[in-house]
């Protein structure tokens, strides 16, 4: 902030605990310590400084008047009117605020219309009056209890969501009763295929149910948690079909996993039974409980057993990072999975005709996304082996070939995968209806070599922020060839129906429009919480203050509200991020490097050298 005595900065900080009347003291003092300077030049202060040349002391300016206002100002009635004064000054920074005081107080507001439009102008000297009310109201209130926002501006941002919790309860159907349902309406229809093999919704359907009725034999039920550890084959989604017949919840594992994750997972989650294949025998982790192969399933009844199980039982459970370096397990649904197909068909209308990829792992949710968004709409859903999926050559001609017309992608594993896509697929060629984005932040300018090529409606581009504890996805934000010439930032759009997004200060209450907060969802997306981590649950997943009941989830993501009610993502607030995808704890990383005794000091960041190949 600048002071004009003549101008000097001035550092003000705050802890949000303390009174206003002390901080206010605190300032009157500290602006009377700077007075003996009132004659330095700035730039002999610059000098003194820690601040390099050539950067600004300071952005924006605080222009206190302190002499008596023009004398066509006066009272009539005991109010002021005839507010007239003239204003003859220029200034080149962003933000300069000039305060009038005499027998009351007028702000002025000058600001760059490059950063600032008019009704953002407004809006801040909004706040402003409303804050100066209410510390003139009561000066002896923390800090961090002033209001910025009007009563009418906290009740537009916290807007109930369009459907409440309640929407969960609606649901009646499990995800694999979903799918039996699609099977008996297109029992010959092709429903997954891998490298050759493919199998029908019947094929699929009884290959599932002879692997569910031997789960069931060996203790499956309602809330147990099955391992599920197969290559990415055509057993993947037999497993994954053949656990939730049973009615139990699977709990995927990574090959690429280190061993000591692996055994941690399965511990932890009390796994007594591990599905896999042969193949995978002599690389399966160290395991108490009981293995059943998928080569070994053959016979058995046609039909389901009859599990007894709801849509409020566990469908999956997915480990994610921890800031502790002790990964935690996150508990999903089936009503969870359900209702996100159901509110997000409005947008999409996924159809038999559609051709998916499942290009992610097991492990990693978006993986949810793409099996069910093919199988509970009679889709066929093509499972990317391995090595295609590291391979953005291969991917493509996997996409010219197999006429794929709803893609999946992170956006770092898309920037890799357009240039071979542009190089061998003609607009006249190209079967994509959608090309959906998740798992990190979105950069609008790596769009434009594939939007001039294609455009932005065949295929349609959608940016669609999620995390794994409010099921996959939670907003939908399509993509326009004039955003990403723009340059915007990373928009990821509005809430699902029947979630909401709350953008909160540390204190939880909501922000301004355009002021970073941190993101917290609610809704009947939002998870059960951590496996046997009461703790952790209690501090991440919150009662909903703004609603007679419910639960938030706290992102640990910043975000802003802009004023045509999307929402921009900014990044973290913690130590963890994203690569292709998976969220990283830079905290586990360092911690397990500092224990070798040869490393004194060590920190641990991502790099993005080239773009789209983000690294540690």
């Amino acid at each position: 902030v600048g002071l004009f005595i003549n101008t000097l900065p001035m550092r003000v900080s705050w802890r949000p605990e303390a009174a206003v009347s002390d901080w206010l003291r605190e300032i009157r003092q500290q602006h009377l310590a700077l007075r003996p300077y009132e004659q330095t030049p700035l730039r002999v202060i610059q000098k003194a400084s820690e601040v390099p040349g050539g950067v600004g002391l300071f952005n924006s300016i605080l222009v206190f008047e302190n002499y008596l206002l023009d004398t066509a100002l006066r009272a009539q009635g005991g109010e002021w009117t005839n507010r007239h004064f003239e204003y003859i000054g220029q200034t080149n920074f962003p933000l300069a605020l000039i305060v009038y005081a005499d027998r009351e107080i007028i702000l002025r507001l000058e600001y760059d219309r490059k950063r600032l439009d008019s009704a953002g102008a407004v809006r801040v000297l909004g706040h402003l009056r409303t804050l100066l009310d209410g510390i003139c109201t009561d000066a002896a209130q923390p800090i961090s209890s002033v209001q910025l926002l009007t009563e009418t501006e906290k009740r537009q941002l916290l807007a109930p969501p369009r459907a409440t919790l309640q929407v969960q309860t609606q649901i009646k159907d499990c995800l694999h009763q979903r799918f039996e349902q699609q099977a008996a309406r297109t029992p010959d229809a092709i429903a997954v295929t891998c490298d050759g093999e493919s199998l029908t919704y019947a094929e699929l359907n009884h290959r599932a149910n002879m692997v569910a009725h031997r789960l069931v034999s060996l203790g499956a039920g309602p809330e147990v948690l099955i391992g599920l550890c197969v290559e990415r084959n055509l057993g993947m989604v037999i497993g994954i079909l053949g656990i939730l017949k049973a009615g139990a919840a699977y709990l995927p594992i990574d090959l690429s996993y280190p061993p000591e994750r692996v055994a941690f997972m399965l511990e932890d989650a009390g796994v007594t039974v591990l599905l896999s294949e042969r193949s995978l025998e002599a690389s399966l982790p160290q395991h108490q409980g009981l293995i059943l192969f998928l080569d070994d399933v053959t016979g058995g009844a046609k039909e389901a057993p009859g599990s007894g199980v709801q849509p409020e039982n566990l469908a999956y459970v997915i480990y994610t990072s921890g800031s502790t370096g002790k990964p935690k397990g996150c508990q999903i649904t089936h009503a969870n999975v359900v209702r996100l197909f159901d509110q997000t068909d409005q947008w999409y209308g996924f159809q038999p005709s559609d051709v998916w990829t499942l290009f992610h792992s097991c492990a990693f949710d978006f993986s949810v996304w793409e099996i069910w968004g093919a199988l509970l709409y009679g889709g066929k859903l093509v499972v990317v082996p391995y090595w295609v999926s590291r391979s953005p050559e291969a991917f493509a001609e996997l996409l010219r070939r197999e006429h794929v017309t709803v893609l999946n992608q992170t956006p770092s594993a898309f920037r890799q995968l357009t240039p071979f896509v542009l190089a061998s697929i003609s607009p006249a060629e190209q079967a994509l209806r959608y090309v959906i984005f998740g798992g990190e932040a979105l950069e609008l300018a790596s769009l434009l070599p594939w939007m001039e090529q294609y455009g932005d409606s065949k295929p349609a581009l959608i940016n669609m922020y999620g995390i794994t504890e409010t099921t996959v996805h939670v907003t939908y934000r399509p993509i326009t060839l004039k955003e990403v010439r723009a340059g915007s930032g990373s928009l990821i759009g509005e809430p699902i129906p029947d979630l909401a997004v709350y953008i909160l200060n540390p204190q939880g209450q909501p922000v301004p429009l355009g002021v970073a907060g941190e993101m917290y969802v609610g809704g009947a997306g939002v998870a059960r919480g951590y496996l046997r981590r009461p703790e952790l649950t209690a501090d991440r997943f919150i009662k909903n203050p703004f609603a007679t009941s419910g639960y938030l989830y706290r992102t640990g993501d910043l975000a802003r509200r802009l004023p045509n009610g999307d929402i921009e993502y900014l990044g973290r607030i913690d130590h963890q991020v994203k690569i292709r995808g998976f969220r990283i704890e830079l905290g586990e990383i360092e911690s397990v490097i500092s224990l070798y005794p040869e490393i004194r000091e060590v920190v641990v960041i991502a790099r993005e050298d080239k773009p789209g190949d983000k690294k540690l």
